[in-house]
């Protein structure tokens, strides 16, 4: 492979190395302005609690503020060697930078990654509409714990190399939510048909490019593509020296966790996905404005070899993730299978659904799993109630592993916040060893084995010497700020233990004013906390009790709602705003004792990525199983045949009252192109959709909605299937067609799988025929699965010119309609061998509706010349039906070689029959021959 022209100047110092040095180089600057009150916290009101367990002036107090401050964890005595040195809080080096009077947390409230439109360098414009990033020049920060959930978090730094090397593709991509690195590196053709795909399963929020790829009037055509392909996703450029392999290198050998550092070996010589992660780095550092630790990122390399293709237009006609009629219902594939209980197991699915595997041993191991959860009861609901537990851990380890390059509030209460959900996480490990302790498969009993790393003891054991054993995660802001306030055992700092009891006061006072304003005004008021408005009071009562049906003038900021007020007063705004600024201080020396605490613990962390890709593998398959348990599904087999027995679709069978209709399929080597043929409605397309989804289901290790089913891997899944035109590529239907039958044609192989709908309709009936005959012709020439639907019964002749064609049809019954004196059609949903005996049923649709007798009877008359016209064409001779009986008996004959698990009886018999249906099939060619010297 040619060397890459990537960059000849090197970017700025890694991030990896910046961890170490820039940002705690400073003494250390305070400032507790009230400026910056925390306004993130999630609302919810306070729960009834334990009594305040501390010692001092406030625990002599009313017990009043343990109902507003929630459950408070018992303050233990700590070891005093943790801080021998009452001031060692201050110098920490962690402790630097710690400004909460500086604007920055403002500019870190925004809920994506921004960066702010910066000129190219010359010779290079900047494009209309794209953004450029140069970090010299300036920055958007936001903090990775402001992005939600729910929300777009992936980033993919993409480059292709130049010249000779035009066509290989690197990409780096990175989740903000998960601190892990996925590299790519694949040649790709004009098309770029992996590139689009690989985006679309990715979902990024923003993609980032090289600026010489976008050059007006000379962009390239991968950066065309990406961008009419992602025309809602966020698309930066930066200058091309960043995207440089050597400083990628670097970063990888420097962010690479022990554990992963194999993956050196995959990428040294693959100079594009190295150039690509080094961008993604820098851009990501900037955005952020934080440095991942060093030695602290999961780093992988996938190959595109390694699971099935689906590209995103299938996937939207199969319904895997998204339904097409009502993107807000759970009527998908996704939906069908997912009985997750973790963010992290439903990621996991996600990308499953999206990208099979294609390692029959890996998918046996997990058939395995759900095999053994199905049978052992105790196994499946003990597991299932610990994983349940589980917070989400893999957005948990990405803001662990990050360094804030400026401490604020926000930080702080972040770092806090997720010591103690990481706390909470370890001690679920224990109940998760206990519940696959017993366990029998190989899989399961390997994730046990990883569940008894010594590290986990070692990092809880350094939590449990500074964290009290009550801190833990609760639902409820106020409780959960409570959790955050007594997080650290008392007595480690003495001035940390004066401002609880502080804050603690201050929250008595606030309860204490309160019940002295529902005295003086004979009012039944009680304290109510949110995160933006802190302590406020509420009142229900009706609004005739009230003195001239209005509030005392003392109340302030009212509202309203039914029989409910909400109000303040100027007072309780002043001691929020003196319990917020107490806040600060708790959280600010609680920050530096958890810095010093996470320095220990990062040499240790690494233990957390086998974690949760344990906890996110449990998940899916308890989800698997589950599944299983509210259907009638049946293990899958891997051999070179798809064979399924009374299989059915598995979303319509969520939808429908009554279970759908089950049909059989066999597709071999010998019989691998089916033609499908039937009236409007009869269930062509539902066939279609229904076996792609249980090859999927098969192949990412869930059982399938079928008697017994037996699957050969594919490696690709194409479908063209939709019929509707495309306003935005001003594409008409026909027109969409081609485009998408000519994708297929270019991309596939021996081992696909394609599904073909009705195909050239879009145009006139003899070029659609022609169209159609010719792709078949194609197809057939490859040992690819096909299935054909179709409504030209012309195509249905084409099994005289190929022996592996094989045509099926839906079946329907005709009933007389005693009311209206015809014949109505009624769908049976049932397969059958041969094609449709039914002629004309477009006719008979027409002449139900209200066009004129004359017309429909022309109609008819004109079709019947046709057709005879065309059978006229398509004789079958003797010759050909020897060859085809010849042709199927080999194939029968090899498939049983290969594939044959019979005693020696059953596999006599099995052969006499295939004798006899031998035999059976020259009178057949001899009748044709007497049929033709008849005419």
């Amino acid at each position: 492979m040619p060397r890459p022209e990537i960059s000849s100047t090197s970017p700025s110092a890694p991030a990896a190395s910046q961890s170490s040095t820039e940002p705690w180089s400073q003494e250390p600057r305070y400032s507790f302005g009230l400026q910056d009150t925390p306004q993130s916290l999630p609302s919810a009101k306070a729960s009834a609690s334990t009594p305040w367990g501390t010692s001092g002036a406030a625990g002599d107090r009313s017990s009043s503020s343990s109902s507003l401050l929630g459950p408070v964890p018992t303050a233990l005595p700590a070891p005093r060697s943790y801080f021998e040195n009452k001031r060692s809080y201050a110098e920490n080096p962690f402790a630097s930078n710690f400004n909460f009077g500086t604007s920055s947390s403002s500019a870190r409230d925004n809920n994506y990654p921004q960066t702010l439109k910066t000129p190219l360098s010359a010779g290079n414009p900047q494009r209309s509409g794209y953004k450029s990033w140069t970090p010299q020049i300036g920055y958007s920060a936001t903090s990775s714990s402001a992005v939600s959930v729910h929300s777009p978090s992936v980033i993919v730094a993409v480059v292709e190399g130049r010249g000779l090397a035009r066509g290989e593709i690197g990409m780096a991509s990175i989740d903000l939510k998960s601190p892990q690195i996925i590299l790519s590196q694949f040649a790709d053709n004009t098309t770029y048909a992996k590139v689009i795909t690989k985006l679309k399963i990715l979902s990024p929020l923003e993609i980032i490019m090289s600026n010489t790829a976008c050059v007006v009037g000379n962009s390239t055509k991968l950066f065309t593509l990406i961008t009419e392909n992602f025309k809602n996703v966020n698309f930066t450029t930066v200058q091309r020296k960043y995207f440089n392999e050597t400083k990628g290198l670097e970063y990888i050998e420097q962010l690479c966790i022990a554990e992963f550092s194999t993956v050196l070996m995959e990428v040294q010589s693959k100079y594009y996905c190295l150039a690509a992660v080094a961008a993604l780095l820098k851009y990501v550092e900037f955005i952020q404005n934080s440095v991942y630790a060093p030695k602290s990122l999961k780093i992988c390399f996938q190959g595109s070899e390694q699971t099935a293709m689906i590209d995103s237009s299938s996937a939207q006609n199969l319904e895997l993730l998204v339904n097409n009629q009502d993107s807000r219902n759970n009527h998908t594939l996704f939906g069908v299978l997912n009985y997750t209980k973790t963010p992290g197991g439903s990621r996991r699915l996600r990308s499953n659904i999206l990208e099979p595997l294609v390692d029959i041993e890996t998918i046996n191991m997990r058939l395995d799993c759900v095999q053994e959860l199905l049978q052992d009861e105790e196994l499946f609901f003990g597991l299932q109630s610990v994983i349940a537990r589980f917070l989400d851990t893999e957005q948990l380890l990405s803001v662990l592993v990050q360094i804030p390059k400026q401490d604020t509030v926000n930080a702080a209460e972040s770092k806090i916040t997720n010591l103690i959900y990481l706390k909470h996480t370890l001690e679920l490990v224990d109940p998760l060893k206990i519940a696959l302790e017993n366990c029998n498969t190989p899989l399961l009993r390997a994730y046990y084995g990883s569940l008894e790393d010594k590290r986990f003891g070692i990092i809880l054991e350094k939590i449990k010497t500074v964290i009290n054993d009550d801190a833990r995660y609760m639902k409820g802001c106020l409780n959960m700020r409570t959790q955050k306030c007594y997080a650290v055992r008392s007595n480690i700092n003495e001035f940390l233990d004066i401002a609880r009891r502080t804050y603690t006061e201050i929250v008595d006072d606030i309860a204490g004013m309160i019940s002295q304003l529902a005295e003086k005004y004979s009012l039944p008021l009680r304290t109510s906390f949110s995160s933006a408005r802190g302590f406020f009071i509420q009142m229900t009562i009706d609004c005739a009790a009230l003195p001239n049906d209005q509030l005392p003038s003392e109340f302030i900021k009212i509202s309203k709602v039914k029989n409910s007020y909400s109000f303040t007063s100027a007072d309780l705004i002043k001691m929020n705003e003196r319990c917020q600024e107490s806040l600060r201080e708790i959280y600010h020396m609680t920050y530096m004792i958890v810095c010093k605490l996470l320095s220990e613990i990062y040499e240790h962390i690494h233990c957390l990525y086998k974690l949760s890709d344990t906890v996110s593998m449990l998940d899916m398959l308890l989800s698997f199983a589950h599944a299983c348990t509210l259907s009638d599904y049946v293990r899958p087999e891997f051999t070179d045949t798809l064979a399924i027995k009374q299989g059915w679709h598995p979303i319509l069978e969520r939808i429908s009252v009554d279970k759908p209709v089950a049909n059989n399929t066999y597709i071999t080597e010998g019989s691998n192109f089916l033609i499908i043929t039937g009236p409007n409605m009869s269930g062509k397309s539902t066939y279609l959709k229904q076996i792609a989804l249980c090859q999927i289901m098969a192949q990412i290790g869930s059982y399938v909605p079928a008697e017994y089913s037996s699957f050969r891997i594919a490696e690709q899944i194409f479908t063209r299937i939709s019929t509707d035109d495309d306003i935005e590529t001003n594409s008409s239907t026909f027109m969409k067609e081609m485009k998408e039958i000519a994708y297929i044609l270019h991309n596939v192989n021996d081992k696909s799988l394609i599904l073909i709908d009705e195909l050239g309709r879009g145009t006139n009936t003899e070029e659609g025929i022609g169209i159609c005959y010719a792709v078949c012709e194609y197809l057939l020439s490859l040992k690819a699965f096909t299935l054909f639907a179709t409504h030209f019964l012309e195509l249905c002749h084409i099994d005289v010119l190929y022996p592996n064609v094989e045509n099926m049809h839906f079946e329907v019954q005709h009933v007389k309609n005693t009311s209206r004196n015809k014949e109505t059609i009624l769908y049976t949903y049932k397969l059958s061998k041969g094609f449709t005996e039914e002629k004309n049923y477009g006719l008979k649709a027409a002449e139900v509706s209200s066009l004129p007798p004359s017309i429909v009877s022309d109609a008819k008359e004109i079709t019947t010349q046709i057709t005879r016209q065309i059978l006229q064409c398509q004789r079958s001779t003797p010759e050909m039906e020897r060859q085809r009986a010849v042709y199927h008996l080999a194939t029968r004959l090899v498939q049983t070689a290969r594939n044959s698990r019979l005693d020696s009886d059953s596999l006599r018999m099995y052969l006499s029959n295939l004798k006899k249906k031998y035999e059976a099939d020259f009178p057949k060619a001899e009748q044709v021959s007497e049929r033709i010297e008849e005419e």
